[in-house]
């Protein structure tokens, strides 16, 4: 039985401010002296990279259609073992999740697991005493979730205030934490996939964060936020523990490369510390900078980002493309997902890639999105033939082909199967987003493939 105090920030729908309240209650309960563990509902890579920022510790994600429910409290407890108080952001509106799965990988769902009081970000620009309709409509839905706090976003003036809190007042019930103006400075940008990602930023995103912290330090009342954590009740759930999902580590101690940096910064922690803990030494690299892989390397894992938005500086540093096509050619494991996959390819818009795969890719106007339950075609160093998993994909790039001879991963589609990806000896690279703890075997499985491969 564990007790950490925690809150959800959750919002009627996508759009309402969640990430700036959120990132923004991290950032001022951290310059309190808190130690604050950061999390976020679902799938998503870039807003964890804002809430790091903001707290100073791994941004988390729980995703319980990819990881189990079941998982999601131990995972939590995981990563905020020793932190004062815990801000988990929600996705979408707060009953939305899985399509067609009910209140699977919801908002709802996680704070209802966790057993964390919810605060509502509320966008009000264009209402007044119909906000009071709508947080009675939201905290009446589901009796398991406990709605305990708004937060009043987007707030005109202090007339429109006045308004708001004394319909909430009479309507609702659940008390105002706080209302924050409308504040067009402290806005992060967008670009094709949602916000620049953190990384990117540099000292821009350092003072955005600072901003959202001044702003929801000087309009949300803290002292009641923090009342409202620790009103949460202990969880009967032990600390998930990667070195316990493995068991025995391999023998051997593989070099496995991880790629990082501006171009490919989207990686769950926990995919590192299975790796560690099945026996790797994890060693990250940046292929902007870095002319060569970490010296003997025995394996290499390129997860997602955005290559097409440094597709020149990728193409220039030819060295690093010609180390990952030896690398691949050697046997050793080669494990791409989305950017990777685009990365390992023979060109991207037009500009020479690594060409570990015959395949070419581009930018597209085109948006795929979604959960995907898919099941592996072929052996390889992330799964075995028939190996079923749940992942996600995120992308406006398509490649040509979309599938090798051996493709990756089959799933059903509306209109009727489709295969995905390539298989190709050490080499598996796909668009399809996994997160290691739903699958813990595939780290023993890839570092197995490494020490193989230099034996």
């Amino acid at each position: 039985m564990t007790s950490i105090p925690r809150l959800v920030v959750a919002a009627p729908s996508s759009g309402a401010g969640k990430t700036t309240v959120a990132t923004g209650l991290m950032a001022a309960l951290a310059a309190r002296g808190l130690a604050v563990s950061p999390h976020k509902v679902g799938p998503d890579y870039i807003d964890p990279g804002y809430h790091a920022l903001a707290s100073g510790r791994p941004g988390r994600n729980l995703d319980s259609w990819m990881c189990g429910p079941d998982r999601i409290a131990p995972l939590f407890l995981h990563g905020a073992a020793g932190a004062d108080v815990a801000v988990v952001e929600g996705v979408m509106g707060l009953f939305d999740g899985a399509a067609g799965q009910g209140e699977l990988a919801s908002t709802a769902q996680v704070a209802k697991l966790l057993k964390a009081p919810v605060v509502l970000v509320v966008d009000a620009s264009s209402q007044s005493r119909s906000v009071a309709a709508l947080v009675h409509g939201f905290a009446s839905w589901d009796p398991e979730v406990r709605l305990a706090g708004v937060i009043l976003n987007r707030v005109a003036s202090d007339r429109h205030e006045m308004l708001l809190r004394e319909a909430l007042e009479e309507g609702s019930g659940v008390p105002v934490l706080g209302s924050v103006r409308r504040a067009p400075a402290v806005a992060t940008p967008s670009r094709h996939l949602g916000l620049i990602p953190a990384v990117e930023r540099s000292a821009q995103a350092v003072q955005a964060v600072r901003d959202m912290g001044d702003l929801i330090a000087a309009s949300v009342d803290l002292d009641a936020v923090l009342d409202l954590a620790r009103s949460a009740p202990p969880l009967h759930a032990e600390p998930w523990d990667p070195a316990a999902e493995i068991g025995e580590p391999v023998p051997g101690r593989p070099r496995i490369a991880l790629a990082g940096g501006a171009a490919f910064s989207f990686s769950y922690a926990e995919n590192a510390e299975l790796l560690a803990a099945a026996g790797a030494e994890v060693v990250p690299f940046d292929p902007l900078h870095d002319r060569e892989l970490p010296a003997g390397t025995a394996g290499l894992v390129i997860g997602g980002g955005f290559p097409e938005m440094y597709v020149a500086e990728l193409s220039a540093n030819a060295p690093l493309r010609d180390a990952i096509a030896q690398l691949a050619r050697s046997g050793a494991p080669v494990v791409a997902e989305c950017a990777g996959l685009l990365y390992l390819g023979r060109e991207l818009d037009s500009k020479p890639m690594c060409g570990v795969l015959d395949s070419t890719a581009r930018m597209t106007e085109r948006l795929t999105l979604g959960y995907r339950e898919a099941v592996a075609l072929a052996d390889s160093p992330l799964a075995a033939a028939g190996t079923r998993v749940r992942g996600h994909e995120f992308h406006r790039t398509v490649t040509e082909p979309g599938a090798g001879e051996q493709p990756a991963w089959a799933w059903r589609t509306p209109t009727g199967p489709h295969t995905e990806g390539f298989v190709q000896g050490p080499v598996h690279a796909s668009y399809l987003h996994l997160h290691w703890a739903g699958t813990p075997q595939t780290a023993t499985r890839l570092v197995r493939a490494a020490v193989s491969a230099g034996s």
